[in-house]
């Protein structure tokens, strides 16, 4: 990615830094620190503690937990663009993000989103895979499937924002420096140029359909399989079995889905880019915190990696 920051315009004063103004209410930082900082230590070490297990437990080396690995490592990197930063920013009181740091955190929020869309949709098409192709699942889920499905998730959620960062970081920017979020929202960013920005928005708009709408129809359809197939099992205890094994990964699927729609679907109106705000807090703060918790306290299979890992820890000791 190649950023060339233009930032000044003749005969107009060009900002060093933009200023992210979060919650507009400087009363409640310590408050927000004090909620938010748990909530992020408890996402990084659950997030580390699947992918740990993931690793050591060999009953946990196959397709599914694989995909969760991976997506554990994602939401720790998700996580940490954004909260960090925000966190400092609540005890300092500095609001202030160069204009460098603040494209680069658009990128990677860009990046990272993208391709959790994708890895979703992986997920849900191997869980589409084991509930209706049982006895094809092997052949077609194999270890080099796998890696291609994660492979692909990344180059694909990557390449586009380096495009549209690439072309955003050419816009001019005035004396507008204020950016109502808690984050840089690239989206904000670019209403804040003083240049002809219709080229960058168009641009935006395709890639955001191209990286949203194709993950979100695979995985919308595989479940509708899914579901589909879960119905015509004649037994009660089949059917709860069959549900058990994507009900975890159909909460993280709302949980992301839901709230991206709420916050882009939404019109940008000014009584609604408040509700919008705390929305984002659910895909930026919340959602990676749901995956470790949902995928330990609902998976057996993941419980049972967690207490033979604490005996081998206490015989160790």
């Amino acid at each position: 990615m190649h950023l060339n920051i233009n930032t000044q315009e003749e005969n107009q004063t060009a900002p060093v830094a933009f200023i992210l103004l979060d919650f507009n209410n400087e009363d409640l930082h310590i408050l927000l620190f004090i909620l938010f900082l748990p909530i992020y230590i408890v996402t990084v070490a659950g997030n580390m503690l699947i992918v740990i297990l993931v690793l050591l437990d060999q009953h946990l080396h196959t397709p599914m937990y694989f995909f969760l690995g991976n997506l554990s490592c994602l939401e720790i990197c998700y996580s940490s663009n954004i909260t960090p930063r925000m966190l400092a920013s609540f005890l300092s009181g500095n609001k202030t993000i160069s204009i460098i740091g603040c494209f680069l955190q658009s990128y990677f929020f860009g990046c990272l989103a993208a391709t959790e869309c994708y890895f979703l949709a992986a997920m849900s098409y191997d869980r589409y895979l084991a509930i209706c192709k049982p006895l094809h699942y092997v052949m077609l889920m194999n270890g080099r499937i796998c890696i291609l499905l994660i492979g692909g998730s990344w180059i694909i959620g990557s390449l586009p924002l380096n495009v549209l960062i690439s072309l955003a970081s050419q816009l001019h920017f005035c004396e507008a420096n204020k950016i109502d979020h808690f984050y840089c929202d690239l989206n904000l960013v670019i209403r804040l140029s003083c240049s002809d920005t219709h080229l960058v928005e168009m641009v935006s708009f395709v890639f955001s359909a191209i990286l949203t709408m194709p993950p979100f129809l695979i995985t919308l359809t595989s479940y509708v399989y899914i579901i589909r197939s879960i119905l015509k099992i004649p037994s009660t205890t089949g059917k709860q079995k069959a549900f058990s094994t994507c009900s975890s990964h159909l909460i993280v699927v709302a949980c992301f889905y839901g709230s991206l729609m709420i916050v882009y679907v939404l019109p940008n109106m000014s009584s609604l880019h408040y509700l919008k705000k705390l929305f984002s807090l659910f895909y930026t703060l919340l959602t990676p915190l749901v995956n470790p918790i949902v995928y330990s306290l609902r998976n057996k299979e993941v419980k049972e990696a967690i207490k033979k890992t604490v005996k081998r820890m206490y015989r160790n000791n």
